[in-house]
């Protein structure tokens, strides 16, 4: 295996989670999302770290316009790989238009022969900073 196909990888699963987002397929969700998943966002009212049954039940009231994700960086080891996400997404969420690019580390595991994700934290990006290569 080359040194960078477990980045490749990641990249991949990114786009499928993507793609399972924005069609709200809840099984392809699970396959790619650990048990013990947790979110933790930071922003400036505060933090929220929600599990994987939240953040599903969260996702059934979003109306996802646009997702877009681009892995910018990435390490990976025998059994981990930490993927840094540059991420932009347009979102109707309890009546309110979210409109935000995040900065998103991944932390993906191997369970088995597949990967899944089980830790995200997001972050804002403030208008004009620009992020890696």
């Amino acid at each position: 295996m080359a040194a960078d196909a477990p980045c490749m990888d990641v990249r991949d699963l990114e786009r499928d989670w993507r793609d399972a987002l924005i069609d709200k397929d809840e099984a392809a969700l699970r396959r790619l999302i650990h048990p013990q998943y947790k979110l933790v966002g930071i922003r400036s009212t505060g933090s929220v770290a929600v599990n994987l049954e939240q953040w599903i039940e969260a996702l059934k009231r979003m109306d996802i316009a646009s997702l877009e994700v681009r892995v910018i960086e990435c390490v990976a080891l025998d059994n981990v790989i930490v993927a840094t996400v540059d991420a932009q997404w347009k979102v109707r969420y309890l009546g309110q238009v979210i409109d935000e690019r995040v900065l998103l580390t991944d932390v993906w595991v191997r369970v088995g022969d597949s990967w899944q994700v089980v830790r995200r934290h997001s972050s804002p990006v403030p208008p004009g900073i620009t992020i890696g290569a």
